[in-house]
């Protein structure tokens, strides 16, 4: 009886030590809710905005499910993080 409490405990250990660690609240926050409505922007639309803004080299065109682009982009000869909203109003973005 002792023996089966134990590897019970044992089994216990290794499911709480082989589950995923959670992840960074932001990572968390990036899935879009039930309902939300994804407006119909493309990324080469966005693409197409933001180099007539001045933007060169846009990368890494991603939309959050607030229906902003978020983009990595040089201006000015820098790399700099760029979000585009719905409303096309074009903001920089710091790393922290």
């Amino acid at each position: 009886m002792f023996g089966k409490a134990v590897l019970a405990a044992l089994a216990a250990a290794a499911i709480l030590t082989l589950a995923p660690a959670p992840l960074p609240m932001h990572v968390a926050q990036a899935a879009c809710e039930p309902g939300t409505k994804v407006d119909s922007t493309t990324a080469d639309q966005t693409r197409k905005k933001l180099e007539g803004a001045g933007y060169r080299k846009v990368r890494d065109l991603k939309k959050g499910c607030d229906n902003t682009w978020h983009a990595t982009a040089e201006k000015d000869g820098a790399a700099t993080g760029v979000a585009v909203t719905a409303k096309g109003e074009i903001y920089p973005e710091r790393d922290d």
